[in-house]
């Protein structure tokens, strides 16, 4: 990658931006309602506040949370996805039970979470793995379902069967729509993590927004929604690396179609 692409790369990404942090800085210039947050502001109570002991105090507890449940539903996701999307009669029979549980939003489960698990760690790392494992499983599902039946059965006529089919064909095959599955995921751990934290938690990025809220400390608030938007970024940052590098011979084989065209 040459010193041109990546400056195009960076004017692409930075650009948008920069203009939306402009067009707030001129439109709250003579702002006097305290409500309303300034760039600046946000920008002085984001070091001034939150860069500190609360880093180890809220930050990093969300992020534990956060990586345990989203890492438990894409393991659980994807082993569970891959043995009923290869089985007709376990798609039959869970296909039903999916599609139900799928359809309760998960945040209606905190509650019932609460008073089953407790207030401490588990019912708030269950609930990022409820929310995320239904997009991984489901992706999984399909993924699975829609490897090419030609190539199955050449793989069959040469005697791939058994785990070298599955770790040779199926997963290969499975693996774009698994990767879709998990980025729709990200998103909804993040969300989950705050939420669960803002009704249920003693600490955490969502707890500390809410305290901050009633406290009337605004500006050390927004800093702490920008936070949530940076941990969204860097997650969407790492998982792009890893889609590039998992899914290599997928996106070439991508790039090879477009310059035929």
């Amino acid at each position: 990658m040459t010193t041109r692409s990546i400056g195009m790369r960076l004017v692409y990404a930075l650009a948008l931006p920069i203009l939306i942090v402009a067009v707030w800085w001129v439109a709250t210039l003579n702002e006097t309602n305290p409500f309303v947050p300034r760039p600046g502001q946000i920008v002085s109570d984001f070091f001034g506040s939150w860069f500190g002991p609360l880093i180890v105090q809220q930050v990093l507890p969300s992020l534990y949370r956060l990586g345990v449940g989203l890492i438990s539903a894409i393991v659980v996701g994807v082993v569970l996805g891959v043995l009923v999307g290869s089985s007709r009669v376990a798609r039959k029979l869970t296909g039903p039970l999916f599609e139900f549980i799928r359809a309760v939003p998960p945040p209606v489960l905190l509650p019932v979470l609460l008073l089953v698990i407790g207030i401490d760690d588990r019912s708030k790392i269950f609930l990022i793995f409820l929310g995320c494992l239904w997009p991984i499983l489901l992706n999984t599902i399909d993924g699975v379902r829609g490897v090419d039946q030609v190539l199955a059965d050449t793989t069959r006529t040469y005697g791939v069967t058994g785990r070298e089919k599955l770790r040779r064909f199926v997963l290969p095959a499975s693996l774009p729509r698994i990767m879709t599955g998990i980025r729709l995921a990200l998103p909804i751990a993040i969300i989950l993590m705050v939420v669960s934290e803002m009704y249920a938690a003693i600490d955490g990025l969502g707890y500390q927004i809410m305290l901050f809220k009633q406290i009337f400390q605004i500006g050390p608030m927004w800093a702490g929604i920008v936070i949530i938007g940076l941990i969204g970024i860097v997650l969407a940052w790492i998982f792009r690396v890893i889609e590039r590098r998992v899914l290599a011979w997928y996106f070439g084989q991508r790039e090879v179609e477009t310059s035929e065209r």
